[in-house]
């Protein structure tokens, strides 16, 4: 059907009809229905604060009767004390000096005692002439907004709580640190001064005779069980001796003790090296094996006579289980000087002993060592001992050598095995100087 130019068009109202009825009656409430049930507190004042007027809502908040409050109360009267002597000191004066003031945290007080946390803002009306006529004040509830500063001021104290303690924490942990630093500097100095007291502070003078010595601590934090001295006898004759106690610490320190002026008052009555071992053997055997907890040691002790005249020396050994004493001679060749038998010292009452002898002439040394050089491990997996063969080579390639110049060999050698090294190793060499050129044409 078609429309003709003077029909109306026609508009399909429907369901618009329907919403538009809704809002309008919704838009029906009285302004008083809205002051008094608005989402916030209202209320009018006069200029000293005496409440004119005040809405269903903030009433309801504090749980007052209007005709208790209108007329009879003060806006301040609602607030804490805390509230009002803000409100008196700063509050009421600003307001009178810039007629308005938004959005002041305040604490009201209801019937019961409550707090209520609000945000009020205020502005004075005037009159026509500009004179000042009331108060009028918004009041926002703000016990959402308090709980959240409340909990944003306890998780921030709480981490400052947690700061404060790690920082003492890791005072406490420095200053530990520190004095755990200061304890093992002090225990390093006094083990080191024990340890001095071990093994003379240097080795004396013997004349047609050279001799060189070097001590290797594994740990500064234990003291090491090695020892060696070198003394004179008298008549010309000078004792010797290397060795290695059992166990660590201050129990092997007295034993190391022990054996030194065990060895040196036998050396001093009979200085054949046997019976200076088997003296030592008897005392180790009465001071240890009788309370059940026996000690022993290896050593190795000789008697040397130099013979200036003849430019040789004259070296007697006894061991007691330690490792032979290693020869280099001046024509370059290395040998191990066997000394047979020899039980560790300590273990047996009776234990045999026997003696070896040989001659250093001009440009040999004599070689005494404790297991922690040939027991040293190598190697990329440091699984193997550089063990008594390697020493025999070494000893070879550098032979002839004087005591000072194997000994200096040597300590490169131990420094080259770095964490592989984790014993005590003592060295001691002796030698008969070599001859200059001019005698040895002779």
């Amino acid at each position: 059907m078609c429309r003709t130019g003077d029909e109306p068009e026609r508009t399909e109202l429907g369901d618009d009809t329907g919403t538009d009825a809704a809002f309008t009656a919704l838009l029906e409430d009285s302004a008083e229905d809205l002051y008094e049930s608005a989402p916030c507190g209202y209320l009018s004042t006069l200029m000293d604060g005496t409440i004119a007027k005040i809405n269903a809502t903030l009433l309801d908040w504090l749980s007052l009767k209007r005709e208790a409050v209108v007329g009879r109360a003060r806006f301040a009267d609602l607030l804490t004390v805390g509230g009002k002597l803000y409100h008196e000191t700063h509050f009421a004066p600003l307001l009178r000096m810039q007629g308005e003031l938004r959005g002041i945290a305040l604490e009201m007080k209801g019937a019961d005692g409550r707090r209520l946390p609000v945000m009020v803002s205020s502005v004075v009306k005037h009159s026509g002439d500009g004179d000042p006529l009331l108060i009028r004040t918004t009041v926002f509830d703000a016990s959402d907004r308090r709980a959240y500063e409340q909990e944003l001021l306890r998780r921030r104290q709480e981490a400052e709580r947690a700061r404060a303690e790690a920082e003492r924490a890791r005072a406490e942990a420095e200053e530990a640190r520190r004095q755990a630093e200061t304890d093992r500097e002090r225990l390093a100095d006094s083990l080191a001064v024990l340890q001095q007291s071990l093994v003379p502070s240097s080795l004396p003078a013997v004349p047609g005779l050279e001799a060189a010595v070097h001590y290797h601590t594994a740990s500064p934090d234990r003291l090491g069980g090695d020892f060696y001295d070198l003394f004179a006898l008298g008549d010309g004759r000078w004792a010797f001796f290397l060795g290695d106690v059992c166990g660590k610490g201050p129990q092997a320190a007295s034993l190391t003790s022990l054996t030194r002026y065990t060895l040196r008052a036998a050396a001093l009555h009979d200085p054949e090296p046997a019976a200076a071992l088997t003296t030592l053997n008897a005392v180790l055997q009465e001071r240890y094996a009788a309370s059940g907890d026996p000690r022993y040691c290896t050593v190795i002790f000789g008697v040397v006579q130099p013979d200036a005249d003849q430019n040789r020396c004259t070296v007697r050994l006894a061991s007691g289980g330690h490792p032979p004493a290693l020869v280099m001679r001046a024509d370059g060749r290395a040998d191990y000087l066997r000394t047979p038998g020899g039980l560790l010292v300590g273990v047996l009452p009776a234990a045999p002993f026997s003696t070896a002898e040989t001659i250093l002439a001009a440009g040999d040394t004599l070689l005494l060592y404790t297991d922690g050089l040939t027991e040293a491990r190598t190697g990329p997996t440091r699984e193997n001992l550089f063990g008594d063969e390697a020493l025999h080579a070494f000893a070879t390639r550098h032979a002839p050598a004087t005591p000072s110049g194997m000994i200096t060999a040597l300590t490169g050698l131990l420094e080259s095995f770095g964490d592989g090294l984790d014993d005590d190793t003592a060295l001691l060499a002796l030698g008969v100087p070599a001859l200059p050129v001019t005698d040895r044409r002779r």
